[in-house]
């Protein structure tokens, strides 16, 4: 009979016990498997998309064009900066020629790197954002454990206190023979 009730909880097959578990906690291992395959596959997927075997040519130059504006942008104004250094005639008769440059062109620019510059911005913001909350999620275990961190210091209160065990008290306040103490003593 206890065989009976055995296999009936346990099955010969499944395991009805942890069967009816899943059904209100996840099985953090089979999760966890899960989250590998997902990662393996956007990683496949993604050296799919950008390895070097199946890029063609132009995709190559685009990617190369692509990376170009934003260390361009950064050494073309250390650049003007040198050059009014160097020669600052020159780089007064090119900031006369900006100066005729129309409002509505200067208004494109302006677009153009905002929405360049922009969405990296967005980007970077978004996983800075993520980044703080994940490190005030972690503020309250941090601040117990500087607490508990804190009671093990010699010098708070109650560190060396014994608590309700009257052997250890009565041990700790009753003196006893120390041979390096006593040894210590007759030299000093």
């Amino acid at each position: 009979m206890v065989i009976d009730i055995l296999r009936a909880l346990f099955g010969t097959g499944g395991n009805v016990v942890r069967e009816t578990a899943e059904v209100f906690r996840v099985n953090a291992e089979a999760a966890d498997q899960r989250r590998v395959e997902t990662q393996r596959a956007a990683l496949d997927q993604m050296a799919a998309e950008f390895g070097a075997a199946g890029r063609s040519p132009f995709d190559r130059i685009i990617d190369g064009l692509n990376r170009i504006p934003r260390p361009a942008m950064a050494l073309g104004t250390l650049a003007l900066f040198v050059a009014a250094m160097v020669d600052p005639l020159w780089f007064g008769e090119r900031m006369a020629g900006l100066a005729l440059v129309p409002d509505p062109l200067w208004w494109l620019l302006g677009a153009i790197v905002s929405f360049y510059f922009g969405a990296r911005y967005q980007v970077k913001g978004q996983e800075f954002q993520r980044s703080i909350a994940a490190t005030l999620a972690r503020a309250p275990q941090v601040v117990k454990s500087v607490a508990q961190l804190r009671g093990l210091r010699a010098d708070s209160p109650g560190a060396a206190d014994p608590g309700p065990d009257a052997d250890t008290a009565l041990r700790v306040l009753t003196p006893s023979d120390n041979p390096a103490l006593a040894e210590w003593r007759a030299t000093a």
